[in-house]
């Protein structure tokens, strides 16, 4: 190597012969030491380095590998220092500037890190949509990574503002405080959404007390920003730091706020969550199907199915009404219907059908104009679904009951006799919500002590399963199984009844289910006719 080279090379390079002497620094190294050729070892570089030669030259060569590179301050620099053997017993040293590389490799590691926690706290905070649980998540996760300790408040509620804490101990905890937001330094402002106020406008000591906790001791360094939410804020989170602990940096707030950013989201969503759920519990209350137990001398028994999984409501449907108070011509009335479809839009018109046929109470002993009434107000709404329905009237007629059957495009009910017989009651109808006239026949049927009538839906008999899996359980079939249901109690029976149909179709794809059964109470054995009584019909 030629002396200009050695004097021009980018790096700083200096010779060390055996007794320790720099004997030679080229013009990078005079500029990085400031020492002069002939200056001690130990004098020209830090202790680091300088043990680093003696452990060099002491040890054996090694002609094999290179030494590796050992790392150390310089003044306000970060230098790696390589060696190479001269043939004297000394050593030649080059060291090289890596200071920049050393602060990119550590804002490597530092932002790989947060890139880890924000997919750790996304994880948390997306796997549940239950509020509370989500604060618990912010807190914690914010004392853990962000600060000491880590306040959450949200939007005042009825009782005060809902507040989450995590201190040191990583315990989360809830309450319910009656605080003022403008006690706090840019609480106000971010429970609002506006843009966070430096930490360093923030004096620890004026938070106020609700804000001091025993195990953090007095605060050091706060930091207040908002947490977004969906259109409005979602809360404020407050990050704290002890006494003694350095402040909040620049690049730490605006971490901050990433993090805020995403557990603003979960909370809004969350809440958004919440609020539909109880919006969607209220209205499927109204949806649901009533309990059937008695009815004005009648004792009933309805099991119903919808055809999700997981949905409570679907298109068929069934409602029980009690004979008005005061009128003694009044019967209680027992409506099933089917509307065509299934899922939320069969549900909603469900909905409707059932609030106008509760609306049409009053004329329920006159079943043509109450079908009639209900066809009008169906072909006024703009769906092109139907309905079907059958209508049974009950009069208890001493120890019988006296049923008058109306179906309007519905299955026709069949009548359990206690003897076993099964009987079809003949009422047909046409569509409700089709044609401008409903046209129905309507039967009475008289039931004696222990015989029932069933009303239920075509998912009943047209549930497709068999041993081939393309059968339908059909009528035929229900009416076998019922000669076997004869003297049975109506739970017993529609519960066999529902049953046998859902067995028949498996886990396949199947209808709405609805069934009802009416049965006029045992009161007396009746010996005469070996405890049956006779069945009719009458129009």
């Amino acid at each position: 190597m030629s002396v200009p080279t050695w004097q021009r090379a980018p790096y700083a390079a200096m010779t060390v012969d055996p007794s320790d002497l720099v004997t030679r620094l080229n013009d990078a190294a005079h500029a990085l030491l400031g020492a002069v050729d002939g200056t001690p070892l130990v004098d020209a570089v830090p202790g680091w380095l300088a043990r680093a030669h003696a452990a060099f030259v002491a040890a054996p060569p090694a002609p094999a590998t290179a030494p590796a590179p050992v790392r150390g301050p310089l003044g306000d620099r970060t230098v790696d220092a390589h060696a190479e053997r001269r043939d004297d017993g000394g050593a030649v040293w080059w060291l090289l500037d890596v200071t920049e590389h050393e602060r990119l490799t550590r804002t490597l590691s530092r932002e790989r890190e947060r890139t880890a926690f924000l997919v750790e706290a996304s994880n948390e905070l997306l796997s549940s949509l239950n509020l509370q649980r989500c604060m618990e998540v912010t807190v914690r996760l914010a004392a853990r990574h962000l600060a000491d300790a880590a306040l959450l408040v949200l939007p005042r509620s009825d009782r005060g503002h809902p507040v989450a804490y995590c201190g040191p101990d990583g315990l989360p905890r809830r309450e319910t405080l009656a605080l003022d937001p403008a006690e706090m330094p840019g609480l106000a402002e971010a429970l609002q959404g506006f843009p966070p106020v430096p930490s360093r406008w923030i004096d620890p000591g004026g938070a106020p007390a609700w804000a001091h906790r025993e195990d953090l001791g007095e605060p050091g360094a706060m930091v207040v920003t908002a947490l977004p939410g969906h259109g409005v804020p979602a809360g404020a989170l407050i990050l704290l730091r002890g006494g003694g602990r350095e402040t909040f940096g620049e690049d730490e707030e605006v971490f901050a706020r990433l993090f805020a950013a995403r557990a603003g989201a979960a909370m809004s969503s969350a809440r958004l969550y919440a609020e539909q759920a109880a919006i969607t519990d209220t209205l499927m209350r109204e949806l649901l199907p009533p309990r059937a137990h008695h009815l004005d001398g009648a004792e009933l028994a309805a099991r119903y199915q919808p055809s999700g999984v997981t949905e409570r409501v679907g298109g068929d449907f069934y409602d029980l009404y009690p004979a008005a108070d005061g009128d003694p011509d009044a019967e209680p009335l027992v409506v099933l219907g089917d509307v065509c479809g299934k899922g939320l839009e069969a549900a909603v018109l469900t909905g409707k059908v059932r609030h106008a046929l509760q609306a049409l109470l009053p004329m329920a002993g006159d079943h043509q104009r109450m079908l009639g009434m209900l066809n009008r107000v169906m072909l006024r709404d703009d769906s092109t679904r139907f309905v079907t329905l059958v209508l049974a009237s009950v009069r208890p007629v001493g120890p019988r009951l006296e049923i008058r059957l109306t179906s309007a495009g519905h299955v026709p009910p069949y009548i359990v006799r206690g003897d076993g017989r099964v009987e079809t009651v003949e009422t047909r109808g046409s569509l409700i919500g089709v044609l401008d006239e409903v046209v129905a026949t309507t039967r009475t049927a008289v039931l004696e002590p222990g015989d029932t009538c069933l009303l239920y839906t075509d998912g009943i008999t047209e549930s497709t399963g068999g041993p081939l899996g393309d059968e339908q359980f059909g009528h035929d079939r229900l009416r076998e199984e019922l000669a076997r249901c004869a003297g049975m109690p109506p739970e017993a029976l529609a519960e066999r009844v529902h049953m046998l149909a859902s067995r028949w179709g498996g886990d396949g794809p199947h209808d709405d289910m609805a069934v009802i059964a009416i049965t006029a109470p045992r009161r007396h054995h009746l010996s005469a006719v070996d405890g049956h009584g006779p069945g009719r019909f009458t129009t």
